[in-house]
């Protein structure tokens, strides 16, 4: 009865002899929220927002204040507040979700802190470098919370660090390739993500996550693809290319097969980009814009309508 729907309701109502006071008293108990959901929502909003515009204001403090202090000062009170947010993560009195929330504010702190020691002695180190340590130092806190946020972040800055490795050290490395490792790092990812959620290996697994890592996924493809067909096709791209459409061609078969209409919309998207791109390719002339123009406008037609065909078909199996 938890997961009854609006249109579960609708139909049982056309079709049965349920009462209308039950039928009014059902969307109160089992679609819309009570006042205990409405409470924890807006608790847990406001411990986000509060810690959210503390670390945005210490950074805006360095920033402003950053000529006035002297190196002990910036150094000191940046390691307080790390040390302070993450001894709040030990107190036995709340609950884990803020404490998981307070301990991505301090992963946070911490790349404030490398960035105000980089500041300060001038190490001359790369970019990549303050990514790396800020990653490596963060490792144990993401393993251990096993938070959703915090993965994100952490994500965020593997890439990060690997793409500054390739623009600063690894110069040589054609660019192609470092999409198209980007785009297998993340696909990988995924994947993990979404196998360990379907044998429940670990907890439910936000579904904003798995939409985030598939759109990056998707992303470095659709780049490395058009880089591909735009650049002469490179060396890497007869390797891409294959594992691009059997990834795509997965994507929409497990959409498909679990009636989930994000996939069945990005990657046919990212195929009208791709396709589009080709036919740039072949000419760049006025009549080939105006066909790129009526392609994109067609065959995005044809995706919305079958979208919402096959959600008519789902509703009505449910």
């Amino acid at each position: 009865m938890k997961n009854i729907q609006r249109e579960d309701l609708h139909i049982i109502s056309r079709h049965s002899n349920v009462t209308e006071q039950t039928i009014e008293r059902a969307p109160k108990e089992n679609i819309y929220h009570d006042k205990a959901m409405w409470q924890k929502f807006l608790r847990l909003f406001f411990i986000t927002l509060g810690i959210g515009f503390t670390t945005a204001g210490i950074i805006f403090f360095f920033a402003y204040n950053w000529a006035d202090l002297n190196k002990f000062a910036k150094l000191g009170l940046t390691e307080i507040l790390v040390i302070a947010a993450t001894l709040i993560v030990f107190l036995p009195k709340i609950n884990n979700t803020t404490r998981n929330i307070v301990l991505t504010g301090s992963s946070f702190l911490v790349g404030v802190l490398f960035a105000v020691f980089g500041q300060i002695y001038q190490t001359g180190a790369n970019s990549y470098d303050f990514f790396l340590a800020w990653t490596l130092f963060i490792t144990l806190w993401v393993v251990v919370s096993n938070f959703a946020p915090l993965w994100l972040l952490y994500i965020v800055l593997l890439n990060t660090t690997f793409f500054l490795y390739t623009e600063q050290v690894a110069k040589d490395w054609p660019a192609l390739l470092v999409i198209a490792l980007l785009f297998l790092f993340n696909t990988v990812l995924f994947l993990i993500l979404l196998f360990l959620d379907k044998d429940k290996k670990i907890e439910t697994v936000p579904k904003w996550l798995t939409y985030i890592l598939a759109l990056g996924s998707i992303t470095f493809a659709t780049a490395g693809m058009i880089y591909g067909i735009l650049d002469g096709y490179h060396p890497v791209f007869p390797v891409l290319a294959p594992i691009v459409l059997l990834v795509f061609g997965l994507g929409i078969w497990h959409g498909i097969q679990t009636k989930n209409g994000f996939y069945l919309s990005v990657i046919p998207l990212s195929i009208i980009i791709i396709i589009s791109a080709l036919l740039l390719k072949i000419s760049e002339g006025g009549s080939m814009f105006l066909l790129v123009s009526l392609f994109i406008i067609v065959s995005v037609t044809l995706v919305i309508m079958n979208l919402i065909n096959l959600q008519k078909k789902w509703n009505h199996e449910k």
